[in-house]
């Protein structure tokens, strides 16, 4: 029987995911904002490094029948991992190129918000029935998002917005696709696998933008390998010693995390309307989570 992980293991668990969650912003603005590697190339070494460390952890905590591309996992899931691969990709490719425009506080934003909302949509969508408080959640959070956007002198550039509305629809239905895997971090790395192909593509068609520097790839090894792969295994282990809504709920600090860096280390402004929008979105998606039944799924990562 597996055992739930001590309190201390858990909140420190926890925060070094949330950490590593926030750092995808923060690294992916530093390395494309200041142009030292093209959004194609990141995405796909982003994708690569994150394979081959999944890899690496799942052959070392998966028993050898089971784990990587083998025929009890790949062949069982064949079907949806293809599909789940696809939007890992939209999720990655469009993040990527959101982060050619904005600053990383306002994608992560953008990109939390959106996620949310879609899982909420989806759960209407399906039939489940809200409370007072997830309607008011719901409505307070669009709202939100619809002020951040809006034409205005603070307003963040509509191109990279869309393009962060985008990753962040793809990236709530991976995260429906992925509920209830039995063996998570196998599949997500089967999933980054499957994804690669389509980031050489468009590497591939967009070569006459190529542009690579020592630093480039280094944050988006950083970004694949360590904020995604590493930071994705301990996230699941930490959700070993949280419920669903703590879980949920948690992940209304990586925004705010990703702006506090992008601050400190990217020297980004912090607008009165981002600060507004940040209150009204985080605000609406936590009285929504705090409003829902328990239920048995488990909440994704970003």
């Amino acid at each position: 029987m597996e055992t739930r992980p001590s309190a201390v293991k858990t909140f420190l668990l926890t925060g070094f995911t949330l950490v590593a969650f926030a750092a995808n912003s923060l690294l992916t603005r530093m390395a494309l904002g200041e142009g030292s590697i093209d959004a194609a190339s990141f995405v796909f070494i982003r994708l690569a490094s994150g394979a081959v460390m999944l890899l690496a952890i799942t052959s070392i905590t998966q028993p050898r029948k089971s784990f990587g591309l083998s025929p009890s996992i790949g062949a069982s899931i064949f079907k949806g991992a293809w599909t789940a691969a696809l939007m890992l990709f939209i999720y990655a490719i469009a993040f990527s190129f959101a982060y050619l425009q904005l600053a990383a506080g306002t994608g992560a934003l953008i990109l939390f918000g959106t996620v949310q909302v879609t899982m909420i949509l989806v759960a209407l969508q399906r039939g489940e029935k809200p409370s007072v408080a997830e309607w008011a959640g719901l409505a307070v959070a669009l709202l939100g998002l619809i002020y951040l956007v809006s034409p205005g002198l603070e307003a963040p550039p509509v191109t990279g917005s869309v393009l962060m509305v985008i990753s962040g629809i793809a990236w709530g239905f991976y995260s429906l696709l992925g509920r209830g895997s039995d063996q998570p971090v196998a599949n997500t790395m089967n999933n980054f696998v499957r994804a690669v192909p389509f980031a050489l593509g468009v590497s591939l068609v967009s070569v006459s933008r190529l542009n690579l520097s020592g630093e480039g790839i280094l944050l988006a090894v950083l970004s694949g390998a360590i904020a995604s792969g590493v930071g994705y295994a301990l996230w699941y282990a930490a959700l070993k010693g949280l419920t669903a809504t703590r879980a949920a709920t948690v992940q209304l600090s990586v925004p705010v995390l990703a702006a506090v860096g992008g601050i400190l280390f990217l020297q980004e402004a912090l607008s009165l309307r981002l600060m507004v929008a940040s209150l009204m979105i985080l605000g609406g998606v936590g009285l929504a989570v705090m409003g829902q039944k328990r239920s048995a799924s488990e909440p994704t990562m970003k």
